[in-house]
């Protein structure tokens, strides 16, 4: 290392993905794009997420031979919560609404994501004004002794609550005096109208509280230990950069946090303006695009895992298609297509390396029997997470939960009918369990692509899928080869697909999938028709992941444009999270209840003006304040603030009229460092 780069600050980029955990070492020096000096990767381990940032970050310290005490600045991005609403998981929390009534839940998807969550009804709220109702929470008081032993956290909306947050507060206030427990409130996470979804938002966001809790504090755990006293910062949805406490009061903001950083690094690598950013990992992938080197950013509110929230990120298409992605049959068809996702197994090359023999037997009894089952090659491993976390269970989720431990066991010595199957899904969507299963993974190390886990284990799996019956009853596959193909060309088709799929619902056509489906399988197939289509992107596609190299290599055919994977593409995500800066922003509307009376809605506070001048002064000095206040908590101590107003107003009979202004400021500048 050169004495300049030594006397550089050093920056340590983490990224927890739903398989590997990523560590970078940059600097600044060494160029105009600084310089990576070392970058390693660890399993991601759920059960104790310290052991897998400590393999990573301890194997970058080692190549790179550094003090610790060199580095000022540590950045985190994750995948963890977007994976966790892609496959359904996450606490068990009680939704608190305030003047909604239950025909409210069927909107904007929410009864969907409650599940069989629980629910309470409060009367009160506030009007579009900010007046209130009536605020009765005796309902709510009687159930919390109840609630707080069975949930592990709570989310609150009230109506209209972004213009009075009154009722949120009080409801809050009681809430953690009877219980304790994390309570979210809607007017914290949002601004915007739109009761359902302002409490879809909130309640994703309870749910993963104490995930991301639990990877901020094993972070903070693992720096101490090796004397890293450096402020730690998370990656947004946006891309922007946060501290860590601010994360964990906001985790909901940190969906897509790992894609946003796989954006900024991508366009830092490759100095590319204008490309789709494809990053595939073990669980997902993750389409966007970037513009005159910003991404776009989805003005409506991010969707993950089919819901549409309130939050403000990068206009990210995310799908259920990664390395590690469940491998099934297509039911009923004479010749079944092989389907990939959404849900992730753990490859059973990596049970494999990880448990052994309990998982080559299992395998090798089900090879020997005479005809091949529904399931074969899925074995059942508890994942770890603490006891607290499994509060809530039925009896019968009870009874199959006692039955896994933590080494694995075959589905099918496990299972006695199918309606227990239906309970492991549920033990898989809280977290609680995993299932191993065949997968790209291991198709890959099949064929001798990929090496880092046990080849072996990944053939038996590839021998048993290649046994399953089409519809003439035939074997799909003659060997565990030609399955593995199969599985292959089929993610690299299937990752044409998503992209071009995003490309059209950014140009805003219907029938995106669709459309992108048909595209693709007149590029594969052997006779095109008598419609001769073809279609080709406008800019070149950035790969970025571990596999990125692998399924990408045969994508410029299917998307007409070449596809740029950079030298560090396996840690785009680590790198873009030391790159970033701290991005905050507070928000004010001022309204006009009757006329000569301007109400500014700002923060918790609600605060009548005789004057709409006065009152428009107040709201951009309430919310340079909220603003700097959030910037100083997020981790940034020389932010710079814009503030930008928004006037609705009419005209009638030659006179203005009034009717609402909506005032923003910005706060950005980059995160502050150790000294």
């Amino acid at each position: 290392m050169t004495a300049k780069t030594k006397s550089s600050p050093l920056f340590l980029g983490i990224d927890t993905g739903g398989t590997y955990t990523d560590a970078v070492l940059w600097s600044e020096a060494g160029g105009p794009n600084g310089k990576v000096l070392a970058k390693a990767k660890a399993l991601t381990t759920r059960h104790d997420l310290a052991v897998g940032i400590s393999g990573a970050v301890d194997a970058v310290l080692q190549k790179a031979a550094t003090d610790p005490a060199a580095i000022k600045l540590v950045s985190m991005s994750t995948t963890l919560a977007t994976n966790a609403l892609v496959e359904g998981q996450g606490g068990r929390v009680a939704l608190v609404m305030i003047g909604f009534s239950e025909g409210d839940l069927a909107r904007d998807g929410l009864k969907a994501a409650l599940g069989t969550d629980p629910v309470v009804f409060c009367p009160g709220g506030h009007d579009v004004h900010g007046n209130a109702a009536k605020l009765d929470l005796s309902g709510l008081e009687a159930a919390l002794p109840e609630l707080g032993a069975s949930v592990s956290g709570f989310a609150v909306c009230a109506y209209f609550a972004t213009r009075n947050p009154a009722h949120e507060l009080s409801a809050r206030n009681l809430i953690r005096g009877i219980t304790g427990l994390p309570v979210t409130a809607s007017h914290e996470l949002s601004a915007k109208l739109g009761g359902p979804r302002r409490a879809l938002t909130t309640l994703l966001n309870a749910r993963l509280i104490s995930m991301i809790d639990r990877l901020v504090a094993a972070t903070e755990g693992f720096l101490a230990a090796r004397g890293i006293a450096a402020p730690l910062m998370v990656v947004r949805g946006d891309g922007a950069l946060v501290s860590a406490a601010f994360a964990r009061q906001r985790p909901i903001e940190t969906i897509l946090s790992g894609p946003a950083a796989s954006l900024v690094g991508a366009r830092h690598m490759t100095g590319l303006d204008n490309a789709v950013v494809s990053d595939i990992g073990g669980t997902t992938t993750d389409v966007a695009v970037l513009d005159r080197g910003r991404p776009r950013l989805d003005p409506e509110g991010a969707t993950v895992g089919g819901f549409r929230t309130m939050v403000e990120a990068v206009a990210m298409r995310t799908f259920g298609l990664g390395g590690d992605s469940e491998v099934t049959l297509e039911d009923g068809a004479l010749n079944p297509r092989i389907l990939l996702g959404p849900r992730r197994l753990v490859p059973l090359a990596l049970a494999g390396m990880m448990h052994g023999e309990a998982v080559t037997v299992e395998l090798e009894r089900q090879i020997r029997a005479a005809n091949p089952s529904r399931m074969d090659g899925r074995l059942a491993v508890r994942t770890g997470v603490p006891e607290r976390l499994a509060a809530g269970l039925t009896g019968a989720e009870a009874k199959l939960y006692e039955l896994i431990g933590a080494t694995p066991l075959a589905v099918d010595r496990l299972l006695t009918s199918n309606a227990q199957n239906a309970t492991l899904n549920r033990l898989v969507s809280r977290g609680l369990v995993h299932v191993a299963g065949f997968t790209p993974s291991d198709a890959a190390h099949v064929l001798g692509k990929q090496a880092n886990w046990d080849a072996a284990t990944a053939r038996l799996g590839a021998e048993l899928f290649a046994r399953k019956r089409d519809g003439r009853g035939q074997a799909i596959a003659a060997t565990p080869e030609a399955i593995s193909e199969r599985v292959l060309t089929t993610l690299t088709r299937l990752s044409a697909e998503v992209i071009l799929e995003t490309a059209f619902a950014e140009d805003g056509l219907d029938g995106a999938a669709t459309v992108a489906h048909a595209l693709v399988q007149r590029a594969v197939d052997s006779h095109p028709g008598i419609a001769r289509l073809s279609v080709a992107l406008d800019r070149p596609v950035i790969g970025l992941g571990a596999s990125a190299p692998l399924h990408y290599a045969g994508l410029p055919p299917l998307v007409g444009h070449d596809c740029v994977v950079p030298e560090d593409s396996d840690v785009a995500n680590a790198l873009g999270a030391v790159v970033g800066q701290v991005r905050v922003s507070a928000e004010a509307r001022v309204s006009q209840p009757q006329e000569g009376l301007f109400r500014v809605a700002s923060g918790e506070s609600v605060r009548d003006f005789n004057d709409e001048a006065a009152a428009i002064a107040a709201a951009e000095t309430d919310v340079r304040a909220i603003a700097a206040g959030r910037a100083r908590d997020a981790g940034t101590d020389s932010a710079e603030i814009e503030i930008a107003s928004e006037f609705r107003v009419s005209t009638v009979e030659g006179q203005r009229m009034f009717i609402e202004a909506h005032v923003v400021a910005v706060a950005s500048g980059r995160p502050r460092i150790a000294v």
